[in-house]
């Protein structure tokens, strides 16, 4: 496991150039330069000189992230900046008294998760065969999942189960590094003993996650992708005006283009690119901002006269949910949706 100290070199690779406060979320909002990453790569350069302690204090602005990304994809250092957060994060936490319980109440939250594994499944079969990563939620409330093996039944592609772990990302984005990296050891080992060539997840986090851990050597599709380049058809009822909200972590919308092309009486609507202000743990540690992003974001989707607004990750429909409370506006999952025009 890597250490703050190990970062020197990325972090001095930062030339303050300020592209990532056009990219952040929170400093567009804000203003506040601690909210950037060349805010926070200020404060821990005087931590590894000894100027600065790793407090509760510069532990507060570590939390001021929504862990997008979108910070080293607009960097032109390339400077991964989410890991160097969290492994600071880990620094400062690890010592502190509540990391054991920290510890403990993760590994029981991964632990009901598998308990409570709903057994309610659709079966999945086909002669093209494609490993899936289901997520948690999956887990528990598989209405995704078994919608879309109703999908891919139709183009004869069986989905193959393994015994995963939590993708990690809740455990990362705590600072929680040791036992993410259990999981990522865990998953990267059944994804790679198995035959199958594609790993397919239909939540925009999971994917992201998984790419991270860099020790995958499959191909990645996520599950949009995958019905637009099987070329499916779907054919609504009545007339649907929707609107897709982009997850973060999701690195393109590319099969939007097909998906308006194969669904017959759906309108679809661009929406600008926004964080939906949930972010995970964000939203509870920085209520206040979290439900202005969020608000603003409601304004947007209301703006665009959309009926139902669609989106590939789990957590992005409960921010847009609470986003648009009291609105007469539907949150689904793009794959709930598509199951209803097969």
């Amino acid at each position: 496991m890597k250490k703050l100290k190990d970062f020197e070199k990325e972090i001095n690779k930062c030339s303050k150039c300020g592209l990532c406060q056009g990219a952040c979320p929170i400093y567009k909002l804000t203003g506040n330069e601690c909210a950037v990453s060349k805010g926070k790569f200020v404060m821990l350069s005087g931590v590894l000189k000894g100027d600065l302690k790793l407090n509760a204090n510069i532990n507060s602005y570590l939390d001021l992230c929504t862990k997008c990304g979108k910070c080293s994809e607009f960097c032109p250092a390339g400077v991964n900046v989410c890991e160097i957060l969290q492994t600071a994060k880990y620094e400062y936490i690890s010592k502190q008294r509540y990391f054991k319980f920290l510890q403990i109440f993760h590994r029981v939250c991964e632990r009901i998760i598998h308990l409570c594994r709903n057994p309610f499944r659709v079966k999945s079969s086909g002669t093209r065969e494609i490993l899936y990563f289901r997520g948690c939620v999956n887990e528990i409330l598989p209405t995704t999942e078994n919608a879309l093996k109703k999908i891919l039944n139709r183009a004869e592609v069986k989905l193959i189960d393994a015994d995963f772990s939590c993708c990690g990302l809740p455990f990362f984005s705590a600072g929680n590094l040791e036992l993410f990296e259990e999981v990522k050891q865990r998953n990267s080992y059944l994804i790679n003993a198995s035959a199958a060539d594609t790993i397919l997840t239909d939540c925009a986090s999971c994917e992201s996650t998984l790419k991270s851990y860099g020790t995958i050597n499959k191909k990645f599709t996520n599950a949009e992708t995958l019905i637009a380049e099987l070329g499916l058809k779907f054919k609504f009822k009545k007339h649907y005006k929707v609107a897709f909200h982009k997850p973060c972590h999701l690195e393109n919308t590319d099969f939007i283009k097909t998906l308006k092309a194969n669904c017959e009486n759906v309108e679809f609507i661009e929406l600008p690119e926004t964080c939906c202000g949930l972010a995970g743990e964000f939203a509870l540690k920085k209520p206040d901002i979290a439900n202005k992003i969020a608000r603003q974001r409601a304004q947007e989707i209301i703006a665009s006269g959309a009926e139902i607004v669609l989106t590939s990750c789990p957590a992005c429909i409960i921010g847009l949910n609470k986003a648009l409370f009291a609105k007469k506006i539907k949150v689904m999952n793009i794959i709930d949706f598509l199951q209803k025009g097969l």
